[in-house]
């Protein structure tokens, strides 16, 4: 545990130094263009917060793989046991509009399970961290979920709330709005909502980080079946997300009709 530890240090203090850098990019009207194929906007803030976190992150640990949403995947990454899962602006078009809805995010994954975990909201000055059997915490906070509110505030994208995702009903929820799936875990860890739900294929950049910091602060996560998610895969997306208590996790499986047997 102390290697997790060690670990969630190092995190943090790459991403404040990512933090530092895409500060002066934020309000500056950075040059922006579209990496098509649907997956949305990319700034010239997003590659220089990149460059920075993963040369100074492979210095420190040069024996773990790298995945990134910004760098060019390489395959070599699943040879090893331990690898890097990095966003280094989650929340671009946030980003891009001058708004405080994004963050960095870095996880570090051991063979396929998360172990140190950091979420960094460098407008606001937030820092989420955990690592694995340490608890998650809020800068110094402790983070603990509490027990969910009946209808449980549940967040997700307001298209995903028609039938036929929810086969089984969904009175039980009361949608909150989405936004950056970081983010959107770290306001489970810190009891903003009870839940959080996307029935679409999931990045592993997107939540490794904000996974385990839900999970540290007693989340259950899981993709859309309710099995465990396993990170660093080649294919680096995994099947939905539902995140939440262990009770309404369970009911959010069974009603949406994915559980498997």
């Amino acid at each position: 545990m102390r290697e997790h530890d060690a670990d969630r240090a190092l995190l943090i203090d790459a991403a404040t130094a990512g933090a530092q850098v895409a500060l002066r990019y934020f309000g500056q009207s950075p040059e922006v263009w579209d990496k098509g194929q649907g997956q949305g906007p990319v700034s010239v803030a997003d590659l220089a917060v990149d460059q920075l976190l993963k040369e100074q992150l492979l210095n420190a640990r040069p024996d773990y793989g790298w995945l990134s949403e910004e760098t060019a995947d390489a395959p070599d990454r699943l040879q090893r046991r331990r690898c890097f899962i990095v966003d280094p602006i989650d929340g671009t078009v946030s980003f891009i509009k001058g708004r405080n809805g994004w963050a960095i995010s870095i996880g570090v994954v051991e063979d396929g399970i998360p172990v140190a975990g950091v979420v960094l909201m460098p407008v606001t000055g937030h820092i989420y961290s955990a690592a694995l059997g340490r608890g998650a915490l809020c800068n110094d906070a402790p983070l603990v979920i509490g027990a969910a509110q009946v209808p449980a505030r549940v967040s997700i994208p307001q298209n995903q709330l028609d039938t036929q995702f929810w086969p089984n009903g969904s009175d039980h929820i009361a949608p909150m709005r989405g936004g950056a799936l970081a983010l959107r875990l770290t306001r489970l860890a810190e009891g903003d909502v009870d839940g959080t739900v996307t029935f679409r294929k999931v990045w592993e950049w997107d939540i490794a980080a904000g996974a385990l910091i839900a999970q540290q602060a007693g989340a259950q996560v899981s993709d859309l079946t309710g099995t465990d998610l396993r990170f660093n895969t080649p294919s680096a997306q995994l099947n939905g997300l539902i995140a939440a208590g262990p009770d309404l996790h369970a009911d959010l499986v069974s009603s949406s009709g994915n559980a498997s047997t």
